[in-house]
Formats: C-alpha cells, sequence, structure tokens
C-alpha cells in the first residue's frame, strides 16, 4: 500500500482557513473578548458605565458568537457580519464606549472583513508573478498580432 505523504497541522490550518473569512471572525471575536474585559475593569477606568446590567455583557457576548459563527458557518457570513456591525455599534452605549473604542473598532473592521469575503475567490497573485506570466504568453505567442 502506498504512503500518503503526511500533512502537518499548520498545512491542514492553512487549508481550512483558506475557506472561510478568518480574520474577520476572528477580529470580531476578539474585539467582543475585548469589550467584555472592559467590563471588568475598576469604576475609576471605567469612562461610561452604559446600561447596567444585562446588555452590557449581552452585546460583546454575541460579538462573540458571531464572530465564531463566521468562523464555523462560513456559509452565512452575510447575515452574521451584518448583525456583528449592528451589535459593535450598539456596544458604544451599552459597554464603555465601545470597549474604549478598541472593541468597537475590532468588531466593525471583522464584521466588514467577512460581509466582503468572496467564496471561490482565486488566490490572489503579486504583480511581479502577473508580469512574468504576461511576459511569458507573450514571448510563446505566435506574433499573430504584431505587425511584419
Amino acid at each position: 500500500m502506498p504512503e500518503r505523504p503526511r500533512r502537518g497541522a499548520r498545512t491542514a490550518f492553512r487549508e481550512w482557513r483558506a475557506h472561510r473569512p478568518f480574520w474577520g471572525g476572528l477580529l470580531l471575536t476578539l474585539g467582543g473578548g475585548e469589550i467584555l474585559l472592559t467590563e471588568k475593569a475598576s469604576l475609576e477606568v471605567v469612562m461610561h458605565i452604559g446600561m447596567q446590567g444585562l446588555a452590557g455583557y449581552l452585546l460583546p457576548g454575541l460579538m462573540v458568537l458571531l464572530g465564531l459563527l463566521v468562523l464555523f458557518n462560513p456559509a452565512q457570513r452575510l447575515f452574521y457580519s451584518l448583525t456583528g456591525v449592528l451589535v459593535s455599534l450598539g456596544t458604544w452605549l451599552t459597554s464603555n464606549l465601545g470597549g474604549f473604542f478598541i472593541g468597537l473598532l475590532l468588531g466593525v473592521t471583522g464584521s466588514c472583513l467577512a460581509f466582503g469575503w468572496v467564496p471561490d475567490q482565486e488566490p490572489r497573485t503579486g504583480r511581479r508573478r502577473r508580469r512574468g506570466r504576461t511576459a511569458a504568453a507573450r514571448d510563446l505567442g505566435d506574433g499573430a498580432g504584431e505587425p511584419a
């Protein structure tokens, strides 16, 4: 029986990451986590307490959940990312000015990245590689378009 080449964990992770809006989901999750951490700050640090109680913890928790859903269910990324933007903006009022702006910006940026992700897009190539391909195609051409 022929032996299959072993894939490393890093290669498997890269392949998994390539098929989902990874950075968008990660930033949305990190934004929610950062806002949850600023909820635990002392009262001298807290600038704006906002609506105390459930809403201060509910919206950042929802951001974390939406970020994980973007990562593990990318087919529904449009709904999750639009909801993520709205929830991130809602933390402005409920959670210390959106976690002192850092969590708010991470959440909005991650949601926008997830919204703009296209599933079956060809990998981007560098400018040098594209130039090399077009030059090679020009050299291989029969010169039918060139004047004699």
